[in-house]
């Protein structure tokens, strides 16, 4: 059993188009988190998370804030199983 954890979480609010995406690469990549994020239709970011128990808390912590310019209303994570496919942290588009 692993001991990595993995979540992907919704980010609801003023979140597109402030920088949210690049700076959550920026803060995943420091927390040593696999992963990506991405842009949703509905105007709310994805983000696709996989590492430590304890840094994948404190990237959550960050999403409720986000970067500056950002306004976050709301983030659903829903845990999920690890998988260890990704290397490092992206955008997709």
């Amino acid at each position: 059993m692993s001991k990595n954890k993995a979540f992907i979480a919704h980010v609801y609010g003023t979140v597109q188009g402030v920088g949210f995406r690049f700076s959550a690469v920026y803060m995943a990549r420091r927390l040593k988190i696999s992963g990506y994020v991405r842009n949703m239709p509905d105007g709310s970011v994805e983000v696709v998370a996989e590492g430590s128990p304890e840094n994948c808390t404190r990237l959550i912590e960050w999403l409720k804030k986000g970067p500056p310019g950002a306004f976050v209303r709301e983030v659903k994570v829903q845990n999920s199983t690890y998988s260890g496919l990704y290397r490092g942290f992206t955008v997709q588009y």
